[in-house]
């Protein structure tokens, strides 16, 4: 599951326990990267709460399963096939057309966005890529084009935020060695109205 020991739900104990409760999904099941962190709660504390405000508080205007599309892409071209694998499948699961989803998937693999994605969207995505890419290549031009794209400052906001969970996210996993083994892909913290609500399901 990762390089490192990590500690199951089973025999978790103390704050450990209490954060697993909250993180968890059906029958116990906690995802992998979060009990990557197993040794050091108070990090899968941190993480999970900016996790949570980044991708899924009710506050964000930019749709969801937009958000998990620049965490796709963001994942595609970090090498990370564990978050690329669970934020495709909470991105399909958003959208609720797996026909338009999968289209999307090949777009972000080809690097061929035109394909799937209308010119307001890819622009929040070349910016997602640059950042990721080259990110002190990004100047204050690259911004004026997301407003010309349509977005107000804060919906840059929630892109560069988005992709910048991301970066971290995808070094927690690839430098951790963790992978999918026992996780089910696609779950997320989706009471949105309640930041505090950090269950899957």
């Amino acid at each position: 599951m990762t390089y490192i020991k990590t500690i199951s739900y089973d025999d978790s104990t103390g704050r450990l326990r209490q954060l697993y409760d909250r993180v968890k999904g059906p029958d116990n099941n906690v995802d992998n990267i979060m009990m990557a962190h197993s040794l050091r709660p108070h990090t899968m504390d941190g993480h999970m709460a900016i996790y949570k405000y980044v991708l899924h508080h009710s506050a964000n205007t930019v749709p969801k399963w937009y958000l998990e599309a620049i965490g796709v892409l963001v994942s595609h071209l970090n090498a990370c096939a564990y978050c690329f694998d669970h934020h495709f499948a909470g991105m399909a699961r958003l959208l609720g057309d797996d026909e338009r989803a999968q289209a999307m998937r090949r777009a972000i693999v080809a690097d061929d966005l035109a394909s799937a994605f209308d010119p307001r969207e890819q622009a929040g995505l070349r910016y997602a890529a640059q950042l990721t890419r080259a990110p002190s290549t990004l100047r204050a031009a690259d911004v004026d084009r997301l407003r010309d794209a349509g977005y107000d400052d804060g919906q840059i906001l929630e892109i560069n935020q988005v992709a910048a969970y991301f970066a971290y996210a995808n070094r927690t996993v690839l430098g951790l060695g963790v992978n999918t083994d026992g996780d089910i892909l696609g779950l997320s913290p989706n009471n949105s109205d309640d930041p505090n609500d950090w269950s899957h399901r």
